[in-house]
């Protein structure tokens, strides 16, 4: 079994969204080199000895298994991969992504491919500002000064100003950043699967909705007309007694909260299902708890054609879900896409998962996570 080795890497970007790409980066080096133990706060400077937009910068501290060289290895092929096209000679300019090793534990390093220290660290506010934030007392080997002395002896006199929002170490913290996220969807769009398996991989709590325990329902697909009422209103008193239960209780074992619907569900299925006069004294009672409720940091709402939702109901076999007619789930999918409109667009993500499996194929799976990764990262 190797020995962990303590390496600390700048990464920087002045291309794209580079808040974005630097998480991204960050996400991917943990995936393939070892474990992310830190991440210093982001700061903006100006590009360094070229003309060129300003860069994004930050420091991590890794545990690896990897020998410099092969670290090296990894990290050049995650910046290619991230589109940075590195040219001939030592001419600075814009990219993508730039990774440098700053330190390999204590180790001085000097190859044809490889020189550590980082030789120009100390001349370097960019480099030495964001390490100063999680290894202050680090001893340079050679200069055997430690970051914070080296800091204030740099000459560099750019402007070096940090960043409101920080950079997550791995997908678990950030997910935990999140809070709480309702997977909203039809009736068969995989919303109670999908919240599942985020509950699992990233240790939320999940929070399911009982509707297998309502004595309406059987009663509704058979007779619309006669149950709808008493069926969302037992709808509504359950969501609400359940959600602000579950919501309002803390579990301190797990990160965040994730469910499988949310309580404004029952306004869109309840306009769908009710005559007008009835509707209208539903409104006025849920009006008054939703007030009440906690609102997701991430509302999404995974999208299925209506074909493609018959075959999944079909498919589960739930007996009394059976004779759901097509038009009853476009009126339900119109009913969400109204409300979307009236929703905070910072907010809300819509997946279309009509060609996805996320059961059954991890790609898709990943597909989806992603999906919600880049819409949360780009708006919260």
């Amino acid at each position: 079994m190797g020995v962990y080795k303590t390496a600390f890497l700048s990464i920087g970007s002045n291309l794209g969204n580079r808040q974005l790409l630097l998480q991204k980066a960050i996400f991917e080096i943990g995936k393939r080199t070892g474990e992310i133990r830190q991440v210093s706060a982001v700061y903006e400077t100006p590009s360094w000895g070229f003309e060129g937009e300003d860069f994004l910068n930050a420091c991590l501290e890794l545990q690896t298994l990897l020998s410099p060289e092969d670290l090296l290895a990894k990290l050049l092929s995650i910046e290619t991969n991230f589109g940075r096209e590195r040219s001939e000679g030592n001419n600075y300019q814009s990219r993508t992504l730039d990774i440098d090793i700053i330190y390999y534990e204590k180790d001085v390093i000097n190859t044809t491919n490889l020189t550590v220290p980082h030789p120009k660290m100390q001349d370097r506010k960019f480099i030495l500002k964001p390490l100063a934030d999680i290894t202050p007392q680090f001893y340079h080997p050679v200069l055997n000064k430690d970051t914070r002395n080296l800091l204030q002896e740099c000459k560099d006199k750019s402007t070096i100003t940090k960043q409101i929002k920080r950079l997550f170490k791995s997908r678990h913290t950030f997910f935990a950043s999140l809070e709480y996220v309702a997977i909203e969807g039809n009736i068969g769009a995989g919303k109670t699967t999908l919240a599942t398996k985020i509950s699992e991989d990233f240790n939320a709590k999940l929070i399911l909705e009982r509707f297998a325990e309502n004595p309406f329902l059987p009663n509704f697909y058979e007779d619309q007309a006669r149950y709808a009422f008493p069926l969302e209103m037992s709808f509504l008193a359950d969501r609400y007694q359940q959600f602000t239960e579950d919501t309002n209780q803390l579990d301190l074992f797990k990160s965040f909260m994730v469910s499988d619907y949310d309580i404004y569900k029952s306004l869109i299925f309840a306009k769908v299902t009710l005559q007008q006069n009835e509707f209208d004294l539903y409104r006025k009672v849920f009006n008054f708890m939703y007030k009440e409720v906690k609102k997701p940091k991430v509302y999404v709402y995974l999208y299925q054609t209506t074909e493609r939702l018959l075959e999944q109901i079909k498919k589960r076999g739930r007996e009394y879900e059976q004779n759901i007619e097509l038009t009853y789930l476009e009126k339900i999918n119109r009913g969400y896409f109204d409300f979307l409109r009236t929703y905070p667009k910072e907010n809300q993500l819509i997946i279309d998962v009509s060609e996805l499996d996320f059961v059954s194929h991890k790609s898709d799976y990943e597909t989806v996570l992603t999906k919600i990764e880049d819409f949360a990262l780009a708006n919260t």
